[in-house]
């Protein structure tokens, strides 16, 4: 149901059934390394390239989600996925063998709110029984898209992320399950003239502060009505900018706000500067870490915000600015 000029709220409020995450061993030597399902310490994923390695990682994440939800390939009607590559190709090449009906999505590191909120959408709206949402990244494919090969060795900015190589994944259905989505914020394009694209924190959270300010307003609410205002990969300087953002708007979110590229390593021991960053960010720092404390009531209500830097190597080299985008989804405790 329409919620406000630009929300959605779910009338049957979804459940995330399962949740999976698998990591490589950068992500499995940071703070949350217990908590991930799956620790792969082969870069390659037993493949022979990054490209590869990245589908691979996604079909285990999907596998390893089917499992746990007690669901077979077969019962799932659609799955809404994406990743950071020219056509997606981690996820055509990653998903084929599932035999499952797919939306390939693209919302650069926004793309795990995105595909969680329209796999809802169809469950809600009654198209499907049971869908799958999940998002990958991988730091050395990523790096080889938009930056330098990794034999080049280059300097890295203090303002730059490192990219998570990792897959997140969550089941959805109808009824039972850990958790309830009960709405969601599609996010607008935010264009703010920014160039540095090794500080894409700040190009992003403009765009996160839009689509937070956007729910806050349609659905009713105060920062204080979520335990948690979660951001994808913002970062350190990222963060300091939508606080400082959302406090001139009214809005104070400074003892709620939680950015998982913040809680994905430990900063200064593993040399990851701003923080976290990708589409896997998000997805496995939500699989793992903030769906526990949904499912244990330890959070009542959260709203989470992935973020997306909408750059290619195209545009970058042509001189263009770097638009941002969130996609917020609202998931609540049984």
């Amino acid at each position: 149901m329409q919620q406000g000029k630009q929300s959605i709220r779910f009338e049957h409020k979804p459940r995330i059934l399962e949740a999976a995450s698998v990591t490589g061993e950068k992500e499995g030597q940071g703070p949350l390394g217990r908590e991930f399902d799956e620790i792969e310490k082969d870069p390659m994923f037993g493949t022979e390239n990054w490209e590869a390695a990245e589908s691979a990682l996604q079909k285990r994440a999907a596998e390893r989600v089917l499992a746990k939800a007690g669901l077979v390939r077969r019962q799932i009607r659609y799955l809404f996925a994406g990743d950071l590559l020219g056509q997606l190709i981690a996820t055509s090449f990653g998903t084929v063998d599932l035999n499952i009906p797919v939306m390939g999505l693209y919302g650069a590191c926004s793309t795990m709110g995105e595909a969680m909120g329209l796999a809802a959408a169809f469950i809600d709206s009654g198209n499907a029984d049971y869908t799958l949402a999940l998002a990958s990244s991988h730091f050395a494919s990523a790096e080889k898209q938009f930056r330098f090969p990794l034999e080049y060795g280059n300097q890295r900015p203090y303002s730059a992320t490192w990219t998570v190589t990792g897959c997140g994944a969550v089941a959805l259905g109808k009824e039972g399950g850990i958790a309830a989505i009960s709405g969601m914020t599609p996010g607008k394009i935010v264009d703010m003239g920014y160039k540095d694209s090794m500080n894409m924190g700040a190009a992003m959270a403009p765009a996160a502060a839009d689509t937070i300010l956007r729910n806050l307003e349609d659905f009713g609410r105060t920062a204080e009505d979520y335990d948690r205002i979660i951001t994808g990969d913002l970062g350190t300087i990222g963060q300091e900018i939508l606080i400082a953002f959302l406090k001139n708007k009214g809005q104070d979110i400074s003892d709620r706000h939680m950015d998982c590229g913040i809680e994905i390593f430990d900063a200064e021991s593993q040399d990851t500067h701003a923080g976290g960053s990708g589409c896997g960010c998000s997805a496995v720092t939500f699989c793992a870490h903030i769906l526990p404390k949904v499912k244990s009531g330890e959070w009542k209500r959260i709203l989470f915000v992935p973020t997306g830097a909408l750059l290619s190597s195209t545009s970058f080299n042509e001189g263009k600015s770097i638009p941002g985008i969130a996609h917020a989804v609202v998931v609540e405790a049984l």
